[in-house]
């Protein structure tokens, strides 16, 4: 079982992270679950504040992205019900909170890539972006939206 697995690589699957405004968070459409972008707040509250390259290393910018993931984990759970569900992760898209100059953002995007590769195997590789942007909500270092494909 995938739940298993996440907790064998010591992880646990977050409760699911309530929206920050007028949206839901995943969206089921045939035998895709979109997930709205998740920060890296655990129990409500951001771990990571700040900008990477600057405020937050490289290397906390990929913690930051791991809990971004298990968040979208979780929401797609949420709509689901079992992870166990999941056929593939099809797309990940990352913003990243990015200091002046900053160019690694896939790097700190590969903190959410290689966790899904040791929770998925195969399932787990996807397509990818990784966006650097001047600002994310509450000052958040790193925001993931995930594309997954269940079985119906």
């Amino acid at each position: 079982m995938i739940e298993d697995k996440i907790k064998e690589l010591g992880y646990e699957i977050p409760e699911t992270p309530k929206p920050l405004a007028a949206y839901i968070p995943a969206l089921k459409v045939y035998d895709l679950i979109f997930t709205a972008g998740q920060l890296p707040s655990v129990s409500g509250v951001l771990k990571y504040k700040g900008k990477v390259g600057s405020e937050l290393s490289l290397e906390e910018g990929a913690k930051a992205a791991e809990i971004c993931a298990m968040n979208c984990l979780s929401v797609v759970k949420s709509v689901c019900g079992s992870l166990d569900k999941i056929e593939q992760i099809v797309k990940l898209t990352a913003f990243v909170n990015s200091a002046d100059y900053f160019t690694d953002q896939p790097k700190v995007a590969n903190g959410a890539s290689e966790l899904l590769g040791k929770i998925f195997g195969d399932k787990g590789m996807h397509v990818r972006s990784a966006v650097g942007v001047s600002e994310l909500p509450l000052n958040a270092p790193v925001e993931i939206e995930m594309i997954v494909k269940v079985k119906t």
